[in-house]
């Protein structure tokens, strides 16, 4: 019985996170999750060795105080159901990048529409790291829409996925690892290797979770559901990352558009695989990417209270 009162308060707690990052927007300078970027960035900042036993200390001290963290604060959580579920909405709000993420890219979506083009591109370095000077109007569309459904899967479906598995402390370790995989861009392979695996494992199933939501969120948007599911189907195997293309391809399937092809980044030029079939993206799908995240979002946080549910069954047996 324990463990189905667990569950409940984790579902409530999922779901009271999620209404209040729609409610409150992104003061980003006041979630703790800002606060915990900074440090690490601190941290990384000071390191001056690109030795790979620095990177490993670097990713398991920041990662493992994350975590470690979430364990404190569940079990503190577990001497009420009130307690747990008000921790787990408080950790909810504070990593969850729902918000954040619809208001960079309404942000996107205007600016690519008013031709304010340099702007842009400032919002999209925010959000990619990819190099943006020389973007026009298609490529800066095609840019949106590819970050808008990568960061879909990273700050929005894979915290509640872990949230509904391991409750606080899944929240912010999958939180914690998606924002030093970012701080990481940009030093040797050999220094980020241990967060670019654990980045891979921590959202290898939420990635797909997120894929197949799209499919079933396109027709919301006026999408095709069919052409998300193609487009996923037959287009990822080829793109070197084993999660991020699954979310995009699906992204220009129910969009009807292409994504992907020759894309700059700091360290070089990467050939990336042709995603989707139709014409190149504009602002217009721009704006339809944003509703496209933000129903998945909502198909989110209704698959991890059933997913926290089915948690709370299992243990009951």
């Amino acid at each position: 019985m324990q463990g189905a009162m667990v569950s409940a308060a984790r579902a409530i707690g999922l779901v009271l996170g999620v209404a209040a990052d729609g409610a409150i927007g992104d003061p980003r300078s006041r979630r703790p999750v800002t606060a915990f970027a900074r440090a690490a960035s601190a941290v990384d900042a000071k390191v001056r060795s690109k030795h790979p036993v620095t990177g490993v200390l670097w990713t398991g001290g920041l990662a493992g105080s994350a975590v470690l963290a979430g364990v404190l604060a569940e079990r503190a959580g577990r001497r009420s159901p009130v307690l747990q579920a008000t921790t787990t909405a408080v950790t909810t709000w504070a990593v969850l990048g729902a918000a954040g993420l619809a208001a960079h890219g309404t942000s996107l979506a205007r600016d690519l529409e008013e031709g304010e083009l340099e702007t842009a591109r400032g919002t999209l370095s925010t959000l990619d790291p990819r190099v943006a000077d020389d973007l026009g109007v298609i490529g800066l569309s095609r840019a949106s829409v590819e970050t808008l459904a990568e960061n879909t899967a990273d700050v929005v479906v894979a915290p509640l996925v872990w949230g509904a598995l391991a409750g606080v402390p899944g929240l912010l370790g999958s939180r914690a690892i998606s924002l030093l995989r970012g701080i990481g861009r940009g030093r040797p392979e050999r220094y980020r290797w241990l967060v670019a695996r654990l980045d891979e494992i921590v959202h290898l199933v939420p990635t797909r979770v997120a894929a197949g939501l799209t499919v079933l969120a396109a027709p919301v948007v006026g999408g095709s559901a069919g052409g998300a599911w193609r487009a996923w189907r037959r287009d990822t195997a080829a793109h070197p990352s084993p999660n991020a293309g699954r979310v995009e391809a699906a992204f220009a399937g129910a969009l009807e558009i292409r994504v992907g092809g020759r894309t700059v980044y700091p360290h070089g030029v990467e050939e990336l695989p042709v995603l989707g079939i139709g014409r190149n993206p504009d602002a217009g799908h721009v704006t339809r990417a944003v509703e496209l995240s933000r129903v998945v979002g909502w198909l989110g946080a209704l698959s991890a209270v059933v997913l926290a549910g089915l948690v709370g069954l299992r243990r009951r047996r």
